[in-house]
């Protein structure tokens, strides 16, 4: 039962997004999925310590979370009469969040799930019982049980509006009954003190919904000392094990960059230890996404290629994906970084750049960032490409969106802004041309009037499926 529609929910999460750094926190951003049209409404509680402890109160109402902060806590009490402001919409994903908001961000601090379940309304229009400011809930959570009641006072605070909370006196209500005698959180069994000494998981805002909850260790644990030695101890070739795979390696001893400052050059079971080692960092921004190869077979120095189609003598356990839209001559499977072994094999395969679409396999069409591409011409010196990329990141912080910087290629760069989720790629190809463009005009000297690579153009051809970079 979801009541009416009140114009989509992607309207009402404007305020909450408004006031939310999705680069910085890892709240998630929400999506503007209908509702499913037939199951149980959920509601969650969350014990917040930001500037002040309070507790969140969100009741799922037509595809968002409707909301109050409650300072003292729902109650089974009956006599008690707690004050709660009504605040922003939150997206359906915020009722699983648990873990901490970055400081210096709206709401910083900590957050469990201190109680979650079911609801049911009583009258078939919730939505419409909110806005006439009178909310009867019966709930079966795991901690509140029984018959809640939310009345909006007359007046209005500061632009938010104050409600009373209370549990009406029926076989669930307990006389004194205090939330914080129950301090654990239902999702984890944790404590506020304890999630914040230790977060396990963030939210990526750039992520699907159902991906969006990343562990902060990594899932999987890097290659042992002795799985490390076995590798320094293999001749130019041979079996390795690690990550559970047996990968067999070549060339092991082949150049792959010259030394720096006389030392020796990097070989390739250099690049393939350094591979392993940084896997289980590099997955949760590689998983779920095609990625290109850059291949260099002979080493840096020498000219490299695109090696997009995943060769049919890859091991089966390779992970990857199927481009059911692919033509005749395209790229038909790609390799997908899902599991750590999956990165040593590349590298092995010669593959000394790594580039993931800006979207996931499981909706190609849909962008979770956009790129913005400093691509140097052989004029531009590594002083002007810094300019071009400092003035992006002014531009950013002018418009209140952050990006991150990547290297790319030999001397290149590119700039990664998390988006939020069903927008296309026309949409973030034009944004990003719009931004650049405005850059290029404050140091036209640096970039092409013909928007082409002649010095160093920044670029938004290369942030779709088709990209190479």
């Amino acid at each position: 039962m979801a009541g009416g529609r009140r114009g989509g929910s992607k309207d009402h999460l404007a305020r909450y997004r408004g006031k939310r750094d999705f680069a910085r926190t890892p709240e998630p951003a929400g999506s503007a999925a209908e509702p499913p049209a037939a199951r149980d409404l959920r509601f969650v509680v969350q014990r917040h310590r930001a500037r002040r402890l309070h507790y969140d109160l969100r009741f799922e109402i037509d595809g968002v979370l409707v909301s109050w902060a409650v300072p003292r806590g729902p109650t089974l009490d009956p006599k008690a009469r707690h004050m709660a402001v009504h605040v922003e919409d939150h997206p359906i994903e915020y009722i699983d969040f648990e873990g901490v908001i970055p400081a210096g961000e709206y709401g910083g601090g900590d957050v469990i799930v201190w109680d979650r379940g079911t609801w049911e309304p009583h009258t078939a229009d919730p939505a419409a019982a909110v806005a006439a400011g009178e909310l009867h809930a019966e709930v079966h959570g795991e901690k509140l049980h029984g018959k809640l009641v939310l009345v909006r006072r007359d007046h209005d605070d500061g632009g938010e509006k104050q409600w009373l909370l209370l549990h009406k006196r029926d076989q669930h209500a307990i006389e004194g009954w205090d939330p914080e005698e129950h301090p654990r959180s239902v999702l984890s069994g944790r404590t506020n003190d304890e999630v914040a000494a230790d977060p396990e998981r963030l939210w990526r805002s750039d992520l699907p919904a159902a991906e969006a909850s990343v562990p902060v260790r990594p899932q999987h644990a890097g290659p042992d000392e002795d799985a490390l030695v076995a590798l320094d101890e293999l001749g130019d070739k041979g079996a390795w094990d690690v990550f559970g795979r047996t990968l067999r390696l070549t060339n092991l001893d082949k150049a792959l960059f010259p030394g720096r400052d006389g030392a020796a050059p990097v070989t390739k079971r250099e690049l393939v230890r350094y591979a392993a080692r940084i896997a289980p960092v590099a997955l949760p921004y590689l998983a779920g996404r095609a990625l290109n190869m850059h291949r260099f077979p002979q080493g840096a120095g020498a000219k490299g290629f695109w090696h997009k189609q995943l060769p049919t003598h890859a091991p089966e356990w390779i992970p990857r994906w199927d481009n059911p839209e692919a033509e005749d001559g395209d790229t038909s499977t790609y390799l997908v970084v899902d599991e750590p072994a999956a990165l040593v094999w590349a590298a092995n395969f010669g593959a000394l750049e790594w580039h993931a679409w800006t979207s996931r396999t499981a909706e190609p069409h849909r962008p979770t960032y956009a790129l913005v591409d400093l691509d140097p011409g052989s004029t531009t010196s590594w002083d002007d490409l810094l300019v071009l990329a400092r003035l992006h990141r002014t531009a950013l912080q002018h418009v209140g969106v952050r990006g991150q910087p990547k290297v790319t290629g030999r001397r290149g760069l590119q700039i990664w802004i998390p988006v939020t989720p069903g927008m296309r790629f026309d949409e973030t190809r034009g944004w990003v041309e719009q931004l650049s463009r405005a850059v290029g005009a404050v140091v036209p000297e640096l970039v092409s009037s013909s928007w082409t690579t002649r010095r160093c153009a920044p670029t938004a051809s290369r942030c779709g499926p088709c990209s190479t970079g």
